[in-house]
């Protein structure tokens, strides 16, 4: 499994893990607009096939934020998630961000442990 920079022909890909994975997810448009004014956006990707995805930015000048992070059902738990997000926190260590929010439903009780790994919650 690699993670890389998400390029637009994933776009489609990421949609379909976004419905699979909330109640109430980001339309097409959304992803496409926050990649067009830079928003950092990387794929998990397994044998040539997107996995998952986290999106995030630098919202103040030293905050970022994790604007989402989904994995298709199929690969979770197989460290997808824990990648992409190591590698977002990373990249926005660079540019000295030293405060990362997340926004997580209360009632996402496998969300809530993940992060609970990171000291996220």
């Amino acid at each position: 499994m690699i993670i890389r920079e998400f390029v637009p022909n994933d776009l489609k890909r990421v949609c379909e893990i976004e419905k699979m994975s909330f109640d109430e997810s980001y339309e097409l448009n959304m992803f496409k607009q926050l990649y067009d004014i830079g928003a950092g956006f990387l794929v998990a990707e397994d044998d040539g096939y997107v996995v998952g995805y986290v999106l995030f930015w630098i919202k103040y000048e030293n905050e970022g934020h994790i604007i989402s992070l989904a994995v298709d059902k199929d690969y979770q738990r197989k460290q997808a998630g824990t990648k992409l997000l190591l590698k977002a926190i990373n990249v926005l260590s660079l540019f000295k961000i030293n405060k990362i929010l997340l926004e997580v439903n209360e009632n996402n009780e496998g969300a809530i442990e993940f992060y609970k790994k990171f000291n996220s919650y």
